[in-house]
């Protein structure tokens, strides 16, 4: 996205994937899949809290500057977090990820294994 409108796009993108991810407010759903839910309550609060604290935003996991991909590392294993956009019902991708009136943010969180 070089244009400006894509940059603002971008920005607000960004803007509503970091309120979502830290504060888990708003139009949203939060998954984790069958690896992260195996793990011990005490450790799936620990990942939780990398993912909301998560900062790490550079060229090769955020090219497009929204804030919907990151990896941590918990006890030794390699962990994803990703945000998807989709319509409101959740039946189809979102048509405008920047306006939170049209779309549901998904927030899924797994073993790097599982991606």
């Amino acid at each position: 996205m070089t244009d400006q409108s894509g940059a603002g796009q971008a920005e607000k993108i960004r803007a509503l994937n970091d309120a979502f991810r830290k504060s888990f407010t708003g139009a949203g759903r939060r998954y984790v899949t069958a690896g992260i839910s195996a793990l011990s309550l005490q450790q799936q609060a620990a990942i939780m809290a990398k993912v909301v604290a998560f900062e790490a935003f550079e060229e090769g996991n955020d090219p497009y500057r929204e804030h919907d991909f990151g990896a941590i590392d918990h006890a030794g294993q390699r962990i994803f977090w990703k945000i998807d956009y989709y319509d409101r019902a959740c039946e189809r991708g979102s048509e405008d990820p920047a306006d939170e009136s049209v779309t549901t943010r998904v927030l899924t969180v797994m073993l790097a294994e599982e991606y």
